[in-house]
């Protein structure tokens, strides 16, 4: 007996249901039809994929890697199917962006994509790269766009030309307009931050445990106006993407100064499952990232 994509099919159910019950009442059949499928999986790869402890299912080890494989392997049938009937480029394409990327790149990107293929569908999610992450390892979109790099042995990445992240800090600060503040000095001022998980978060907190810095954080926030309010509010100093703090800059709400020997220049990544096949949508947006990075345009206009 083979395992076979019903087989994968079923597990995955189980999976997401949490029960052979749930999987069962999810696929309309019945339940002992869904146990003899997992049985017959466990005894062809000699392996326990759950174990049941008080009438709970838990996935064991080898279940977690054959997830890993199920997931893209039946993304990777359905993609095959929707490929094959619908060969001018429709369908539906699944993206994740971090904020930055989300605000500032990705409309424009998408609106290019769509002109040159009318009938694509692009459904986006905007979270923090963590987030976004996750996302890919659980195939709940093609692709995602993000600061930083990725952290899973799961994930093939492509890079490109990213932005600069810039220091910034309420317009009477002792460092407004300054080009060579002290990184020591840093330890004096308290900081609003994004979360952890946020690329911007994490750059920041390898930046001040490789200098050993012991940085006071005052506030954290998933947001970046609450963050860029906080600073005009003189809560504390941040570190932002210029982007993101141009518009404050100009109307004179907050004010940026750069560190003394401190390159902030960062890149962006093309994150995928390395098990994804990529369908002609995605390596299309792909391409217009990396040769938009590659010029160094901000963004095609929305």
């Amino acid at each position: 007996m083979d395992v076979t994509l019903r087989h994968l099919r079923i597990f995955l159910t189980v999976c997401e249901a949490g029960s052979m019950t749930g999987a069962a009442n999810r696929l309309f059949t019945a339940q002992p039809s869904v146990s003899l499928a997992i049985r017959e999986m466990e005894e062809y790869y000699g392996v326990k994929l759950f174990d049941r402890i008080s009438k709970k299912l838990f996935l064991t080890e080898a279940g977690h890697q054959v997830l890993e494989y199920a997931r893209h392997i039946i993304a990777l049938f359905d993609e095959m199917e929707q490929e094959v009937r619908n060969p001018d480029m429709s369908g539906t394409l699944r993206v994740g962006a971090s904020i930055t990327v989300g605000t500032f790149l990705l409309p424009g990107y998408v609106k290019e994509l769509t002109r040159l293929y009318p009938e694509l569908r692009v459904e986006a999610r905007i979270e923090n790269s963590n987030n976004i992450e996750k996302c890919v390892l659980s195939n709940e979109i093609d692709l995602g766009v993000i600061e930083g790099i990725a952290h899973s042995r799961y994930i093939s990445s492509e890079s490109f030309h990213g932005d600069r992240l810039a220091f910034v800090c309420p317009p009477g600060h002792r460092f407004a307009g300054k080009q060579d503040v002290k990184l020591g000095d840093l330890q004096s001022e308290s900081f609003i931050l994004r979360e952890k998980g946020s690329a911007g978060r994490e750059i920041f907190d390898g930046l001040a445990a490789a200098h050993e810095l012991d940085i006071r954080i005052a506030w954290q926030s998933t947001s970046n106006q609450a963050i860029i309010h906080g600073v005009a509010a003189g809560f504390g100093l941040s570190v932002l993407p210029a982007s993101l703090a141009a518009e404050g800059v100009e109307r004179g709400s907050i004010a940026e100064f750069s560190v003394e020997g401190l390159s902030m220049e960062r890149k962006f990544c093309v994150i995928y499952h390395k098990n994804k096949f990529l369908a002609r949508g995605a390596r299309e947006l792909i391409r217009l990232f990396k040769e938009g990075g590659e010029r160094k345009l901000p963004l095609p206009p929305v």
